[in-house]
C-alpha cells in the first residue's frame, strides 16, 4: 500500500469534490422534502457520480479522445450547465415549479443534474481521477483510485445526511435567503469553470 499516494489522493479529491461546500446546496435543492426521499436523491446522486468517476478512471482518456472533447471543452459546458442551475436558484424557478406539483415523486429530482453532474463528478473531479489512475509511479494505482473515490464519496453522502438539521436550524426563511446566496455563489463558480476553460485553450489574456 502506497500511502502518502491514498492520503494525497483523498485529500486532492476532497477540497476538489468539497462535501461541506455541497452540503447547503444539497440542503437548498431539497428544501420542504421528506426526509425519506432527501436520503433517496443523495443516495442516487452517490451512486450516479460513483459510477461516472470510476468509468473515466477506467476510460477517462479514450471517453474523452473518441467523442472528440477536450478537458477545457468540458470545464465550458460544465460551467453552462451550473449556470443555468444558478439562475433557477436566484429566481426560484425551482421552487415554484415544486409548488406547482402535488406529488412529491414527481417534483424536479436534483440527484443526476446538478447534483452527480456536475457538482460532484465534474470537470474537476473528473480530471482529477484521469491523472490519479493513470500514475505510472504507483502500482495499482488504479484500484487505489477507486477506493478514493468511494471514502470521498462516502463522505459526501454522510453529509448530505445532515441536510434536514441545517434546514431546521435556517428555518424556511432562512433556507430562501441561503439559497438565493448559494445560487449567486454557484453562478460565480460556473463563471469559474468557463473562464478556466478558456484559459486552458489558452486563450488567456
Amino acid at each position: 500500500m502506497d500511502t502518502p499516494f491514498l492520503i494525497t489522493s483523498f485529500v486532492t479529491l476532497f477540497v476538489i469534490v468539497d462535501p461541506i461546500g455541497l452540503t447547503p446546496l444539497f440542503a437548498a435543492m431539497t428544501q420542504d422534502m421528506k426526509i425519506k426521499l432527501q436520503r433517496q436523491i443523495a443516495t442516487r446522486a452517490i451512486i450516479v457520480a460513483f459510477f461516472i468517476l470510476v468509468a473515466f478512471a477506467l476510460f477517462g482518456d479514450a471517453i474523452l479522445s473518441f467523442a472528440g472533447i477536450s478537458m477545457p471543452a468540458f470545464r465550458i459546458a460544465g460551467g453552462i450547465l451550473l449556470f443555468i442551475t444558478a439562475l433557477d436558484m436566484l429566481f426560484e424557478r425551482r421552487t415554484k415549479r415544486r409548488e406547482g406539483q402535488k406529488d412529491e415523486e414527481l417534483r424536479d429530482d436534483p440527484s443526476v443534474f446538478p447534483l452527480a453532474i456536475p457538482l460532484i463528478a465534474g470537470p474537476g473531479s473528473i480530471a482529477t481521477v484521469i491523472l490519479l489512475a493513470g500514475n505510472t509511479n504507483v502500482e495499482n494505482s488504479l484500484i487505489w483510485t477507486f477506493g478514493v473515490i468511494a471514502a470521498v464519496l462516502s463522505s459526501v453522502f454522510a453529509m448530505f445526511l445532515t441536510a434536514p438539521l441545517i434546514q431546521r436550524a435556517l428555518g424556511k426563511t432562512g433556507i430562501n435567503v441561503t439559497t438565493r446566496l448559494l445560487g449567486m455563489l454557484l453562478a460565480a463558480l460556473a463563471v469559474q469553470f468557463v473562464m478556466d476553460g478558456i484559459a486552458d485553450f489558452g486563450l488567456r489574456s
